[in-house]
């Protein structure tokens, strides 16, 4: 097993690195001298950045950076891939191209993902109103929410903690205050859900912080976490409970999104005429409650703001 492992590796890493080569050298010829505010010189054969500027301008040695054009096996730190897509001016998915060419561990911009929902977006989850509606990312981190995602999940301690994340509230919360019925059922399921994404950006910073940080706060969480169970997403049907309507059942529907492969919007769909008349009054309590309200905007606020974990 270990054997076919470490040759499966192998045969990745060959085919890899060709084609880093390959993506630096296209990327270095569409920069040029003026883009970076260098003279053109003379005898200049292409319009691009020689490698040698490159290296200078990113802060690495000429060897290093002509090694890694040419798809040797040298490790690189995120640190330098940074400044050398800072260099050829690379965008947030040529960034993320890089490191996977790379073969290492990559973790998004925060300020990019902090603008990854557009108005597009939020105008489509708001339009499922009265289905509460939410953009996951792969983290169960909140990116973005309708007005009735929050009549139903705004839970008080959570807010609180300003800590955007499913996993966090699913955990950290008491069970008076979780939105979820039967949570010993679901916390298992999520977490196996979790680690089946985990496994595609094991060693990342942001991941690794999350782990420890819910495992410091939550024994639950870290008891789970070290079972080692794993469970594809998928749809489920879970019940709810609103101290306003009691509970109420609902089927989870996922959808992908264009240009953000790691994010997902997920809807809640009422199951029968009871779950749905419970979330039309939930609806209704919001539009007598909060009629544009400064309390509404700052719910809003708070849920799609981006905290960094604790």
């Amino acid at each position: 097993m270990d054997d076919g492992g470490t040759q499966t590796m192998t045969m990745t890493t060959k085919h890899r690195r060709p084609e880093l080569a390959a993506f630096l050298r296209s990327r270095r010829a569409r920069v040029t001298p003026a883009d970076v505010g260098m003279p053109p010189g003379l005898r200049r054969r292409t319009p691009g950045l020689r490698r040698e500027e490159v290296a200078q301008l990113s802060g690495v040695g000429v060897t290093w950076y002509t090694w890694l054009k040419q798809g040797r096996p040298i490790n690189a730190s995120p640190q330098v891939l940074d400044a050398v897509a800072r260099t050829l001016r690379l965008d947030p998915p040529e960034r993320e191209h890089l490191y996977h060419l790379a073969e290492v561990p990559y973790e998004p911009d925060p300020e990019a993902m902090a603008r990854v929902v557009g108005p597009d977006i939020q105008g489509i989850i708001d339009a499922l109103d009265p289905r509460p509606a939410a953009v996951y990312n792969l983290r169960y981190d909140i990116l973005a929410t309708n007005a009735a995602y929050r009549d139903l999940f705004a839970v008080p301690e959570a807010l609180a903690r300003g800590v955007a994340n499913v996993l966090w509230t699913m955990f950290t919360v008491p069970d008076e205050e979780c939105p979820v019925v039967h949570r010993e059922r679901e916390l298992p399921m999520m977490v196996a859900t979790f680690r089946s994404s985990y496994g595609r950006h094991v060693g990342e910073p942001a991941w690794e912080d999350f782990i420890r940080a819910l495992s410091a706060c939550s024994p639950r969480f870290e008891e789970l976490w070290a079972s080692g169970e794993v469970l594809p997403p998928g749809p489920r049907v879970k019940t709810f409970r609103h101290e306003a309507v009691g509970e109420l059942r609902m089927s989870t529907v996922s959808l992908s999104i264009n240009g953000m492969p790691e994010c997902r919007i997920v809807a809640y769909v009422p199951e029968g005429e009871e779950a749905t008349g419970k979330v039309a009054r939930l609806r209704e309590r919001r539009q007598r409650l909060w009629p544009q309200s400064d309390e509404a905007a700052e719910v809003i606020r708070r849920w799609n703001a981006k905290y960094p974990v604790p």
